[in-house]
């Protein structure tokens, strides 16, 4: 049993029944409905014996009067009573005997002309009586006392006579209640036995119910504490039809639907948690008083270190930045939206906007709290300076092959056309230029297409050197013109690799000859291959002694149309005649990481200016 501690004054403490208190009320509470029921059944039963005792004994003088008023007014009594005392004792005595009482013939001054039971000797003067009296006035009387000479309660009948004579007797008759009063009393203690055990039955009952009230209370109890520590499965069974079954069954109903509502509830709860979770923007909501009630993880990490907390933090606490708490502010004052654009540190730029939470949804009933959206705009921003450049290096890239068809055609114009030797070798340079934008515009459409994933790739097993080799063969050549050393090292026990072999050697081919293109004279280009620490993949090096890239260019250079070195991106001499080539658009390396990427591997960079590049690039085995 369940044991609670009461404290009691002056200091000390009784450990009681958890449900000693609703003990002592069930019981107080059976103890008053006993009490009530008990008085009213004594009540009850005093008045049915009280009610009964009267009409018992109405009913029994009632009879006693008949019967006697029966023998004063028979016609034998006055001839008889003028006969003598014998005669008048004789009939006196049948009357008596066939009554069963005592019957007495007095005059009216009281004297005792005969008695039914001859030796009797009376006590009390008969003309006193009040019976007596009555019959002397009226004909007749009647009284109820205790009787000296019977021992006990008697009933006396007094009825005035006649005579011939012309006297006036009464005729006295007495009849013991001896009878009435047994059959009363076996009657009385009827009534008491019936009373009792009718009580004891009716508290029985009603203890009963009220015990089976109780347990359901307790039940019911126990229920509400079960429900009220999450259980929503707990149910009451009962099988009453009265208040107490309606009370069960209202409250399953009632457990039902809020088990339904909480069930919704949560429902609801997962998809807005899910929602909060993957959504790329940060929410935060914040209550009338400014503390954050719910962050989703999108706003740790877009704010750096506004971790959840189980403890209820303030806004400043969580974005620590003044210019976005400004944007809150006013948007307390002005009691609508609010939004702001901020730079952070490391060139990250966000949005923050600031609705306030209204009760039932009007603005009237005032504001709940405040609902933060924060945006990462970074990336946007990265993108349109991306989209800057390329606008202003295709416009650079696409200016000077533009400006050097203008001057050529312009010098035309003005007299070359007269020269024919000078007019073949201003139209051979224009064809260079026209060959340069477009090799530019198709390198441009290609990379589009394996970007939008519209060049399907065809993919077969393929051995590291059938993918390899022949992109590097066919630019031997090239790199031997530019006094070049190329070297392929490819070991022949490497897995094949389940790869578009063509647009491989389309990656190879754009990397060996940026390599070459940026290599001096006498340097050398080394192309290797070696299992990747996952055994799912190769790894592809080509390595070069060239000039190296600047390490603040390592990260953008694979962008399109962009080259490290301005300086080196339009010419270089040539290795054979000396004569100055021109360098190329700046797309084949943005070509070979989309190539690539669409094979499922990755490529990158490591180089140290003045001491060479190496390129490397990952491509999938055959599983």
């Amino acid at each position: 049993m369940e044991i609670s501690h009461i404290a009691l004054p002056f200091g000390t403490g009784i450990r009681l029944p958890k449900n000693f208190l609703s003990l002592r009320l069930r019981w107080r509470n059976a103890f008053i409905y006993a009490f009530a029921i008990l008085f009213v059944m004594t009540a009850l039963a005093v008045f049915l014996f009280t009610r009964i005792s009267v009409i018992d004994t109405a009913d029994t003088v009632e009879q006693f009067a008949k019967q006697a008023n029966a023998t004063a007014v028979n016609t034998a009594l006055p001839a008889t009573w003028v006969q003598g005392k014998p005669a008048l004792t004789a009939l006196l005595q049948q009357w008596s005997a066939l009554l069963g009482g005592h019957v007495t013939a007095i005059l009216a001054d009281g004297t005792i002309v005969a008695d039914s039971q001859a030796d009797t000797q009376p006590i009390e003067d008969f003309s006193e009586l009040p019976e007596v009296r009555a019959a002397l006035d009226t004909g007749q009387g009647r009284n109820i006392r205790d009787d000296l000479t019977l021992h006990g309660r008697t009933l006396f009948l007094a009825f005035r006579v006649q005579l011939a004579n012309g006297q006036v007797g009464v005729l006295h008759w007495a009849f013991l209640l001896t009878n009435l009063e047994t059959s009363l009393n076996r009657f009385r203690i009827a009534i008491v036995w019936s009373t009792f055990i009718a009580t004891l039955l009716i508290i029985g009952v009603v203890l009963f119910q009220a015990e089976r009230s109780a347990y359901m209370v307790r039940h019911l109890t126990e229920m509400v504490e079960r429900i009220a520590h999450g259980d929503l499965n707990a149910r009451i069974f009962s099988f009453n039809s009265g208040e107490i079954g309606q009370l069960a069954r209202a409250f399953n109903l009632m457990v039902t639907r809020l088990q339904k509502q909480m069930g919704k509830r949560a429902r609801e709860k997962d998809r807005l948690n899910t929602v909060l979770n993957v959504m790329s923007d940060g929410v935060l909501i914040l209550n009338k008083h400014g503390r954050v009630s719910l962050i989703n993880p999108a706003t740790t990490r877009i704010l750096q270190g506004a971790e959840p907390s189980e403890t209820p933090r303030t806004f400043v606490q969580v974005v620590r930045d003044h210019r976005i708490v400004e944007v809150w502010h006013r948007c307390q004052k002005s009691g609508q939206e609010e939004s702001a654009t901020v730079e952070l540190e490391g060139d990250r730029f966000i949005r923050i906007v600031v609705s306030p939470l209204f009760k039932s949804g009007s603005p009237t009933t005032g504001e709940r709290g405040h609902l933060v959206i924060i945006q990462d705009l970074t990336r946007l921003y990265q993108l349109q300076t991306v989209r800057q450049d390329f606008v202003s290096n295709i416009s650079h890239e696409l200016r000077t092959p533009l400006a050097s068809l203008r001057a050529l055609v312009d010098t035309l114009n003005d007299g070359a056309l007269q020269d024919p030797p000078a007019a073949q070798r201003f139209l051979l340079r224009m064809e260079v230029e026209v060959d340069a934008l477009t090799q530019m515009v198709q390198e441009l459409l290609e990379l589009a297409r394996i970007e939008s994933g519209k060049v399907p790739l065809v993919l077969r097993p393929t051995p590291v050197m059938q993918a390899i080799a022949p992109a590097a063969e066919r630019l031997s050549l090239q790199a031997e013109r530019a006094k070049l050393s190329l070297t392929i090292d490819l070991p022949t026990d490497l897995p094949n690799l389940m790869v578009d072999a063509d647009r491989i050697q389309q990656v190879v081919t754009n990397l060996v000859h940026n390599a070459i293109k940026f290599t001096p004279a006498g340097g050398s280009i080394r192309i290797t291959a070696q299992l990747d620490e996952d055994p799912s993949a190769v790894i592809i090096c080509i390595k070069d002694s060239g000039m190296g890239i600047d390490p603040d260019d390592l990260a953008r250079i694979f962008e399109r149309f962009y080259k490290a070195d301005r300086a080196r991106s339009g010419t270089r001499p040539s290795a054979r005649n000396g004569d100055r080539t021109t360098g190329g658009t700046g797309l084949g390396l943005a070509i070979a990481k989309h190539i690539v990427q669409a094979h499922g591997g990755r490529i990158w960079v490591e180089s140290i200016a003045g001491k060479g590049s190496s390129f490397y690039f990952s491509l999938p085995v055959v599983s």
